[in-house]
């Protein structure tokens, strides 16, 4: 899915740790950030977030159960 922006980002990393299978977010540069990585949650993301070039980027879920436990927070991107 593509996502301009997380909602609640607290909430997210509590979702994520709920999540059976991969979850990645993927930047237009092809940089993949696996999530289920906690240091990759903190210094990642913010990098992420903090950077006014990545207007969005895709969140990808290889177990398609575990879209339920984030969906909530994602923002989607409008094409």
């Amino acid at each position: 899915m593509r996502v301009k922006s997380i909602n609640n980002v607290d909430a997210f990393f509590k979702a994520l740790d709920k999540c059976k299978g991969r979850v990645e977010l993927i930047t237009d540069e092809k940089d993949v950030l696996n999530l289920a990585s906690k240091l990759t949650q903190f210094i990642g993301l913010t990098r992420v977030f903090s950077n006014p070039e990545i207007s969005s980027y895709e969140i990808v879920c290889y177990n398609i159960d575990d879209y339920q436990y984030i969906k909530e927070f994602l923002v989607p991107a409008e094409d």
